[in-house]
């Protein structure tokens, strides 16, 4: 289309604007600079995860600190009953990583330390600390990213717990934000 048949289309002020654009853009080019970019939004899957609470080190943990994190994988049943594989870190590994008592520390004042995690949609479930820790139990709670090899829908992730040891997956937190520690034995 020819500029004079363009200006025509557009009328004065939008003959004012194009040109100004037009003006900017040669400008701006010629000058070796290109016009800002406005940077695009973060990514829906995008991992935020906080674990809080009654722990040594607080942590929040995003997606390049989730993506260097040693992975572990569990076989558990869904909501439906169907049987999936999933993968991503245990919720053992992230409560060491806080700071949080284990293995021959997980006696007296610390056998009521509680883990509450948390949706984005505000359910919660409840665990005991003992329950998560391998020296007292056969299977781990995973804190999934993947299901057969794929993320996570948006419905269920970026994140979810997987609970293998449960018979009903009541426990299995989808689209989890936080992990809390608290002490049910009412002093931190």
């Amino acid at each position: 289309m020819r500029r004079g048949k363009l200006f025509k289309q557009v009328g004065a002020a939008g003959s004012a604007l194009l040109l100004a654009m037009i003006v900017v853009a040669v400008a701006s080019k010629s000058a070796g600079q290109t016009t800002a970019q406005i940077p695009p939004p973060a990514p829906s899957d995008a991992i935020s995860l906080v674990v809080k609470g009654a722990v040594q080190n607080e942590l929040h943990i995003g997606t390049a600190e989730w993506q260097v994190m040693a992975r572990a994988k569990v076989t558990a049943k869904d909501h439906g009953g169907v049987t999936h594989d999933y993968e991503g870190v245990t919720l053992q590994a992230l409560l060491l990583q806080a700071g949080v008592p284990h293995g021959d520390e997980l006696r007296g004042k610390n056998m009521t330390l509680t883990v509450v995690a948390e949706g984005t949609d505000g359910y919660r479930a409840a665990f005991s600390v003992a329950e998560l820790d391998a020296d007292f139990v056969g299977a781990q709670v995973l804190v999934a990213d993947t299901m057969d090899g794929k993320p996570l829908a948006a419905t269920e992730g970026p994140l979810r717990l997987v609970v293998p040891g449960d018979k009903r997956q009541a426990r299995a937190v989808r689209m989890l934000k936080s992990i809390t520690v608290v002490n049910a034995g009412g002093s931190q």
